[in-house]
């Protein structure tokens, strides 16, 4: 395990696919930002969900992903929903 790992919503599998998209820092994470490392995973991982999203988002933000505010979290599903 990484320091991804140590991120809130982020486990094994999801920290296992970041390094697979190239993500093995905090930093990148942040800089490439939730919407395209989203977009990375789902390419490797077509069941890459909602839920995961929000997980990259709250490590972003250091919160668990369920403390995301409503107003992102309707941001984002608006970006999900144009990619299901």
């Amino acid at each position: 395990m990484g320091e991804l790992f140590k991120l809130p919503n982020i486990g094994i599998v999801l920290e296992e696919q970041l390094n697979k998209v190239g993500i093995t820092t905090y930093e990148q994470l942040e800089k490439i930002g939730s919407k395209q490392v989203w977009l990375n995973i789902k390419a490797i991982d077509p069941s890459a969900c909602i839920h995961r999203l929000y997980a990259l988002e709250g490590a972003i933000e250091g919160i668990k992903k369920s403390q995301l505010s409503q107003v992102r979290k309707a941001e984002l599903k608006e970006f999900y929903n144009a990619f299901k």
